[in-house]
């Protein structure tokens, strides 16, 4: 038995795929754009570009993931409230990715990986204890035990900003996911609390540090805490470096990023590739 909506959305996505294979103003339409969003109020790309892909594996890859996890969802939800989840996770995955790239006008991201995060994590917190085993590979895993790896993987995909993967949009529908799943199924807060907790404290933690303190998401290495030292340079010089870059990341705090000026910027820069 396979998921109704699961296959609906599978054949759509299929066909925007495709068809923006064949035709690349219509990708370019309606792919994930910052700039186009942000400047131009495209707001459709935020649900168009979770239609479209890279490539037939990258495709593939996500297919499988959601077709693998659907059917529980789905029976237990029903179709209304599955396709709420879907959506208000890829909206919400879309929306994370918006806000961390928010200074990058030139970003540019598609799949559907953030609808498919939450449709995963909603299946994690619902079932934590089962079991969930990996194409191609000999062996399985807990549900939660891949539900906390997913959080931090994607924790340290976005701080350290790695490979192509759009762990920001993958982060944003895993929260969405679980928020939806208590919403739509209280009774599981008194059953699987544990898991509920080991995936939305770091997560909020994470997010909470993020917007007090942009700077982390800049800075290699830098968690939020001061800057004490600076490797190989003279003492003079290694204070007057420390002050400036916590001078720095002080005005990030209180005044965002866009506060600064093209020299403060150009400073941070230098000052990153010296830590």
């Amino acid at each position: 038995m396979h998921s109704i909506i699961g296959t609906i959305l599978l054949i759509i996505t299929a066909m925007a795929t495709y068809h923006a294979f064949m035709n690349s103003k219509f990708m370019e339409d309606h792919i994930f754009h910052v700039d186009k969003i942000l400047i131009s109020k495209e707001y459709k790309r935020l649900i168009s570009s979770g239609f479209l892909h890279a490539n037939w594996f990258h495709f593939g890859f996500n297919m499988i993931a959601l077709l693998s996890f659907s059917m529980s969802i789905e029976v237990l939800f029903g179709y209304g409230k599955f396709l709420l989840l879907y959506f208000a996770a890829l909206i919400g995955g879309n929306l994370l990715s918006l806000y961390i790239h928010r200074n990058q006008g030139d970003y540019r991201a598609l799949g559907a990986s953030g609808a498919i995060s939450g449709v995963i994590m909603a299946s994690i917190v619902m079932f934590p204890n089962s079991e969930i085993s990996f194409i191609l590979l000999p062996f399985s895993m807990k549900n939660w035990v891949f539900g906390l790896l997913f959080i931090l993987i994607s924790i340290f995909g976005i701080k350290s900003n790695a490979g192509i993967i759009g762990h920001d949009a993958h982060f944003g529908g895993a929260i969405i996911g679980v928020i939806l799943a208590v919403i739509m199924m209280p009774e599981i807060i008194t059953l699987n609390w544990w898991i509920i907790l080991l995936i939305l404290i770091p997560s909020f933690l994470f997010i909470i540090l993020i917007i007090r303190n942009p700077a982390v998401l800049m800075v290699d290495h830098y968690w939020g805490e001061t800057i004490r030292s600076v490797k190989q340079r003279p003492v003079h010089k290694q204070k007057s470096n420390e002050k400036t870059l916590n001078e720095l990341l002080d005005k990030i705090n209180i005044e965002g990023i866009d506060s600064l000026s093209k020299s403060e910027r150009e400073t941070l820069d230098r000052l990153k590739e010296g830590l």
